[in-house]
Parts: C-alpha cells; structure tokens; sequence
C-alpha cells in the first residue's frame, strides 16, 4: 500500500496487523482522487473508519489542509500514527479514538467544519447507515461537503439521508463508491 499522487508519491504506508481492516485498493483510490481532480487542496479532511489512514493521508498528499482520523480498532489507530509520524504530518493531523455507530459526537469540538470525507466501514455490517445519519446530525459539514462512501454493493445507501443527498455512484467488483453531497 503507498500513496498514489502528490508530495508524499510512492511513500509506502503500514496497514494495521490482522484480517479486520480491508485497505482501499490502490486503483480505487486512484479513480476516487481522478474523480475529485483538484477539490482536495485546502480542504478540512475527516476518514471515517480510517484503517490505516490511507485516503485521509493521500489526501494531505495532494494538498488538504488538515484531516482528522477516526477508527476505534487499537491496531488502526497504532498503524494510523505510525503513517502519521512517519510521513511528517503530526501538524495536520490529528487521531481519534471513538465508536463510529454510536455517534459522531466526538467531533463537535472541532473548531473548523469539514469539507471532505471518507467512509469506509467495514463491508456488509450495517455500518453505512448509522455513520451517514450520525454525521448529518452532528453539525460538522460545510455547505456542499462532499462525502464519499466505500461500501458493498449489496448495502445500499438508504435516501434520504438528512442533509447529504446521493450524487454519484461507481462499482468496482463487488466494491461500489458513492458520492453524497451536503446541502445545509
């Protein structure tokens, strides 16, 4: 696993120990980032369900100006950091440790609201649903945030889904991304 484009090029990045966490593989990262061309550079970042941290870091890669990584695997979390330091990002990143289905509450906090996100729960655990409506409640998205979801396509996004409305969608195998857009 490496970063695909930008300052950090070809940087490899650590993938948490175990079965638990499956990576984004590198061509759909790459068609989801050829998707976004340039709407990366400035933005406020947050990954959901971050595994290794791979999407929120090739993101910085490219030219956001922050992100935040959410998992509550400790394995996650450890390779999350270990990415990180690693690639010198400590001052544009920060990790959080919270129960993504629970709520989003943790993020409430942050000062500044986030125009990009990435989720990318775990496949066919009925993840999707519960993570969109909590960051729809929660207050936490700019104006027209783009959210974008990994996911099975045998779990559909459910519309509507608060304030992010379904734009796009692209499969991959089995795999389907799909764009939501935030209308506040």
């Amino acid at each position: 696993m490496r970063v695909i484009s930008g300052t950090l090029k070809g940087r490899r990045l650590t993938a948490p120990a175990g079965m638990a966490t499956r990576p984004t593989a590198d061509r759909i990262k790459e068609s989801v980032f050829n998707i976004l061309a340039g709407n990366v550079q400035t933005k406020r970042v947050l990954d959901l369900f971050a595994g290794s941290g791979a999407l929120g870091i090739e993101a910085l890669s490219r030219g956001a100006a922050s992100a935040v990584f959410v998992d509550q695997a400790k394995a996650a979390l450890s390779a999350i950091r270990r990415n990180i330091r690693d690639l010198g990002l400590e001052d544009r990143s920060r990790v959080i440790q919270w129960n993504i289905l629970k709520n989003l509450n943790c993020l409430v906090p942050e000062r500044d609201a986030f125009d990009l996100v990435f989720l990318d729960p775990p496949y066919e655990t009925a993840a999707v649903s519960p993570a969109l409506a909590g960051l729809s409640s929660c207050g936490i998205l700019t104006p027209g945030a783009r959210v974008i979801i990994e996911h099975s396509s045998r779990e559909p996004i459910v519309q509507p889904m608060g304030t992010l409305v379904l734009i796009d969608q692209r499969r991959f195998g089995k795999t389907l991304v799909s764009f939501m857009d935030s209308v506040l």
